[in-house]
């Protein structure tokens, strides 16, 4: 039968032998507790004195009492016999995720403008701005939406109102200065009708006919 909360549910056993269980978060706070451990202050003339290298992550050297202290008890700890620490993602690794996956958001942000027959385009410099706003905020590739809505927000309501626009360019000083973007106008360009709205006016045309 089941256990104690819910006796009347069927009790299911599972092997869990081949089941890799993997615990991660963002664990705030430990880094403090690891430089309290390892910037022990000593006294005396010879007392060895140890040094954090700013430059290394401080959590690849997370022991499991730092654990314990951080919060986590031991119990848990000492089903969890790897330790493992990601680096933070940097420039590149993040101008990566934001242009080569397969549903990557600026290839988003470029297909919803090419819907309104507008190109869209990001200079070298406007990536790496976002990239680097990212990097600035410290909320890694979560960040990258907000930053994209905050740049293209004006674009992406007043461009599809108007039907000359052929392309926008995004420059550097519309990342980190909110600068108009650079607008490529086109006076003989026709504006496009979405299917959706074209069914929906066909639809509309003949139920006023038929009234």
């Amino acid at each position: 039968n089941g256990g104690r909360k819910h006796p009347q549910h069927e009790f299911i056993q599972i092997d869990t032998s081949n089941i890799l269980f993997i615990c991660a978060g963002s664990f705030d706070g430990l880094e403090q507790i690891i430089e309290k451990r390892v910037n022990k202050t000593a006294l005396g003339f010879g007392a060895d004195v140890q040094k954090i290298d700013e430059s290394e992550n401080i959590l690849r050297k997370a022991e499991p009492r730092d654990l314990v202290r951080f919060g986590l008890i031991p119990e848990l700890i000492g089903r969890l016999p790897v330790i493992t620490v990601l680096d933070h993602l940097d420039n590149q690794m993040l101008e990566r995720i934001l242009t080569e996956p397969k549903n990557a958001l600026l290839k988003q942000y470029v297909s919803l403008l090419k819907m309104e027959g507008i190109t869209l385009e990001f200079t070298p410099d406007a990536l790496h701005a976002v990239t680097q706003r990212a990097v600035d905020t410290k909320c890694g590739a979560r960040g990258l939406r907000g930053i994209l809505e905050d740049t293209l927000n004006r674009v992406m309501y007043e461009a599809p109102s108007d039907p000359t626009i052929e392309k926008i360019i995004i420059h550097k000083n519309c990342v980190t200065d909110q600068a108009e973007p650079e607008l490529i106008r086109n006076p003989a360009k026709k504006p496009v009708v979405l299917k959706a709205r074209a069914a929906s006016e066909a639809g509309r045309a003949n139920r006023k006919y038929t009234a």
